[in-house]
């Protein structure tokens, strides 16, 4: 996989996420004994240290909640991206994630004006890897 220096390198625990993220699923753990969602995935829960923690489907609806138009970046796969629109999202089951907006147009000010704080996003995968797109408005 020379060059794919963005993809992940699933180990035993890992490989569930990222064959579900493979197959277009974005999964979530959640937790038996507080029932709160956690994300990244763990083996435990971070909020009460459980492990009675499963897998599940999460519905692939977020919000915003910050984002940074990235302007550079010379480390592959990212220079040919550039720019590109990292952000931190909320889950609709609650969690927070790092990813990227992607289908959203970055003006030549740098500002990316068709996103603000609270946009309603919809997950996407790219090579396996989930992203997240603003929800088209009818």
């Amino acid at each position: 996989m020379a060059g794919c220096f963005d993809l992940p390198e699933p180990d035993a625990f890992t490989r569930t996420y990222w064959d579900a993220a493979a197959g277009g699923r974005l999964l979530i753990r959640r937790c038996g004994a507080c029932g709160r969602a956690h994300h990244y995935p763990r083996e435990f829960c971070p909020h009460c240290w459980s492990e009675d923690v499963t897998w599940e489907t999460a519905s692939g609806r977020a919000t915003l909640y910050t984002w940074s138009v990235v302007h550079r970046n010379d480390l592959p796969p990212f220079a040919d991206r550039v720019p590109y629109v990292a952000a931190v999202v909320e889950l609709a089951e609650g969690p927070r994630m790092m990813t990227e907006i992607v289908g959203t147009a970055v003006h030549p000010s740098g500002r990316a004006p068709e996103l603000s704080g609270g946009a309603e996003l919809e997950v996407a995968f790219r090579e396996g890897i989930p992203v997240f797109r603003p929800v088209p408005t009818v």
